[in-house]
């Protein structure tokens, strides 16, 4: 069953009381609480769910071109969107976490966040079908496609450019260091461009690592 907080969090998310409350509160459940059923399988779903709807959207919405309209889906589902929008709910305080998870920092974690959303999206198209969802999801993103989320070049496409630009090899990344638990990690990224220089930063995946390393490359050098 689920907790009198979490039964009103969810109520107020999807804009009717939960049906099928085991299935909401297993998308709320992390592996390390040991449970048989966790998020995962839910975050599967929620993540094509959520695709389906931002891109249908964003056909209707922007008139980019097909590179332009993939662009924007890309950072609209992004984990740190999908992170940045728990963040907005409040999520955190009704993940379900095993002891050292929650000693870690889980419930401010991007990953766990980030996948527990999707869960969520995946636990409403389960329980009440894409049309309800589809509405959950575009009350919840409204903020980010009113934005300019992923309207700008991808830093690393943005660094690549700058290079050949400046007739220069194109950038080189590698591992630094990687830190932290599985579900809580940390990465940190060098990219470097031969004859310019390095920029460092750390991400919670690879991608977010050198992401945010190109991004400091191209403050400090382009």
């Amino acid at each position: 069953m689920l907790e009198t907080e979490t039964h009103a969090f969810l109520t107020a998310l999807a804009g009717r009381p939960p049906v099928d409350e085991a299935l909401w509160l297993e998308a709320l459940t992390h592996g390390s609480t040991g449970h048989l059923r966790d998020y995962q399988r839910l975050e599967f779903l929620g993540d094509r769910v959520l695709g389906m709807v931002i891109a249908e959207w964003l056909y209707k919405l922007d008139t980019g071109d097909e590179g332009k309209l993939s662009q924007r889906l890309n950072a609209l589902v992004s984990r740190t969107s999908c992170a940045a929008v728990a963040r907005q709910i409040g999520l955190g305080a009704h993940i379900k976490l095993g002891k050292q998870a929650r000693d870690d920092g889980g419930q401010d974690s991007d990953n766990i966040l980030g996948d527990v959303m999707e869960a969520l999206i995946g636990a409403s198209f389960v329980t009440q079908g894409f049309e309800a969802t589809a509405e959950m999801v575009r009350h919840l993103w409204e903020d980010l496609v009113a934005g300019k989320a992923g309207k700008a070049k991808h830093p690393k496409s943005a660094l690549q450019e700058w290079a050949a630009g400046n007739r220069r090899k194109m950038p080189e990344y590698r591992l630094v260091e990687r830190s932290g638990p599985d579900h809580a990690a940390r990465f940190t990224v060098a990219v470097a461009v031969k004859g310019v220089g390095e920029a460092e930063a750390t991400g919670t995946s690879m991608r977010e690592a050198e992401t945010a390393a190109a991004e400091a490359f191209l403050a400090r050098f382009g």
